[in-house]
């Protein structure tokens, strides 16, 4: 038997930044997302967001990788959102989303950055948070389009 264990923070936007993530949207979007991960197989630590964007802190399942992982949890979060009506228009994310790997020494500190996400965007907007993303990870400017 192989033995994984690969955590991933991945984060992904709304279609063109939209901002209709609010708070009641927000914690639907969020608990739907996390039952269905648990559906497949796939356990998240934690889930959050703001108005434009969602974190995800969830450990990677080997056979799907980490493409197929996400597309799972955006793709089919945003087909329920749009067949129960949940925004005033329908959802759509962006193509684009962010992952990296966390080391096990730096779970504690991104549990709470995401548990954080409403304070955190008191004082930097996600544009702002993305880039300082890719370039902590030698990426260049980039647009989540």
């Amino acid at each position: 038997m192989s033995y994984v264990k690969i955590w991933v923070h991945a984060v992904w936007a709304t279609k063109n930044r939209e901002q209709v993530l609010k708070p009641d949207i927000l914690k639907k979007i969020c608990n739907h997302i996390f039952g269905n991960a648990k559906e497949h197989g796939i356990y998240i630590d934690r889930i959050n967001g703001h108005d434009d964007h969602i974190h995800v802190l969830m450990l990677l399942k080997p056979e799907l990788g980490i493409s197929k992982q996400v597309q799972l949890l955006k793709g089919e979060s945003s087909n329920w959102a749009n067949k129960i009506q949940l925004t005033k228009d329908r959802l759509y994310w962006a193509d684009k989303y962010f992952a990296s790997s966390v080391s096990n020494n730096k779970i504690d500190f991104v549990r709470r950055y995401i548990d954080n996400q409403q304070e955190h965007h008191q004082k930097q907007t996600f544009g702002e948070e993305y880039k300082n993303f890719l370039n902590s990870l030698g990426y260049s400017d980039d647009d989540f389009g």
